[in-house]
């Protein structure tokens, strides 16, 4: 009656005396990516404002454009069902797009906030081992710059699963000052080769 897509399975309820213990629709599945992007219209989708220095407006049509081209570029990464994508990223349009990208394909997204330290990002992704990594280019916080590059540098150097970084534009155009890892590739490159659809 909602009209989430989905597969309900043929099980409603298992264990229903167990109190805790009961399941509810132990056999359900659905993909968080389709049911969000079922839309394909001009309406809005989403917007974002960050800290007075960003603001962006998406459609429903773009954002769905925008989750196709990087799903794409996903799989040609060699990410697929169960491989892992990890993000070090703040509350932003392209952070919700490679999540719904890694939905969509079925892989697994794993995220934490640019402000984590070394240590813990480590204790998060090494656990995952994820296949590909997204960072922003910095983020803003009480309306200043934050420079995160010497930060993702000690990151990308404990993550040896990690064969592609992506560098997300938010304060600059996408480029780390002081970053150099053969692996990294800027966001708008990744996504150049694919076409929206």
């Amino acid at each position: 009656f909602t009209g989430v897509i989905g597969d309900m399975g043929s099980e409603r309820l298992r264990q229903p005396t167990a109190m805790p213990g009961a399941e509810w629709f132990p056999q359900a599945k659905l993909n968080f990516a389709e049911n969000l992007l079922r839309r394909r219209d001009e309406r809005q989708a989403l917007v974002f404002w960050g800290e007075d220095q960003c603001k962006t407006q998406l459609s429903y049509a773009e954002l769905y454009a925008a989750v196709s081209r990087l799903a794409q570029a996903l799989r040609a990464q060699g990410v697929g069902v169960g491989d892992r994508v990890a993000g070090m990223m703040p509350n932003m349009p392209a952070t919700l797009v490679a999540m719904l990208a890694s939905s969509a394909i079925g892989a697994i997204w794993s995220s934490c906030s640019p402000d984590f330290g070394v240590d813990g990002a480590l204790d998060r992704f090494g656990q995952v081992e994820p296949k590909v990594w997204f960072v922003p280019d910095g983020y803003w916080y009480n309306g200043k710059k934050i420079d995160i590059a010497s930060k993702v540098s000690a990151i990308a150097a404990g993550l040896p699963t990690v064969s592609r970084i992506i560098t997300v534009p938010y304060i600059h155009d996408g480029t780390l000052a002081g970053f150099n890892d053969e692996r990294a590739q800027n966001w708008d490159d990744f996504l150049a080769p694919y076409p929206a659809g």
